[in-house]
């Protein structure tokens, strides 16, 4: 296991803490005119994605983790578990809904999703930031429902519900942002 002082710390550097992985955020070195130095940081647990800020002396030891994204592409859902393949060595990799989350409803067939990796372990799953995708169900357009209008509900072939705007019918296809699932433009 290798540990790092603070003067190594890099945004986006893994970090081991009582048995927790967390990457930095954001941090800064501190030297106060009277006392001792020390390092304000932002770290994000990389399992719930809480942010927690720290604040620590400087010189002080962590545990260092290999952060490690790779890419595979998303094949299908048998019910129960999502399969992946490896787009080197084609290899399927199964997972279970708990790896995946809230992520789910952004999974389209063959898209090339991002795996996190921790040393070996993995943590997650992040879908594509943006996806192309068919409306539905919706409300009917009507005629002179434009751009500027309201939204109304919209389900797209992954099953994710968001809101649309009111000219686009049953369909037509879609480009949703995957970070918020909002609409971002017809394609």
């Amino acid at each position: 296991m290798a540990t790092i002082s603070t003067a190594d710390f890099k945004n986006g550097m893994g970090l081991r803490i009582k048995d927790k992985i967390y990457t930095i955020v954001e941090f800064q070195h501190v030297k106060p005119g009277k006392g001792g130095a020390f390092v304000r940081y932002k770290i994000r647990d990389l399992k719930s994605g809480r942010v927690i800020d720290q604040t620590c002396n400087a010189g002080s030891k962590f545990e260092n983790v290999q952060l490690v994204t790779k890419e595979y592409q998303y094949l299908y859902n048998d019910g129960q578990d999502y399969y992946f393949m490896d787009n080197e060595t084609y290899e399927q990799l199964p997972l279970s809904a708990d790896y995946i989350g809230d992520n789910a409803k952004w999974l389209l067939e063959n898209d090339v999703c991002q795996l996190l990796y921790a040393d070996d372990e993995l943590l997650g799953v992040t879908p594509p930031m943006f996806i192309e995708c068919e409306i539905t169900e919706t409300d009917p357009g009507f005629k002179g429902d434009t751009v500027q209008g309201g939204t109304k509900p919209a389900v797209i072939e992954t099953g994710a519900q968001i809101q649309v705007p009111m000219y686009l019918n049953v369909g037509e296809k879609i480009k949703v942002d995957t970070r918020d699932g909002k609409f971002v433009s017809r394609v």
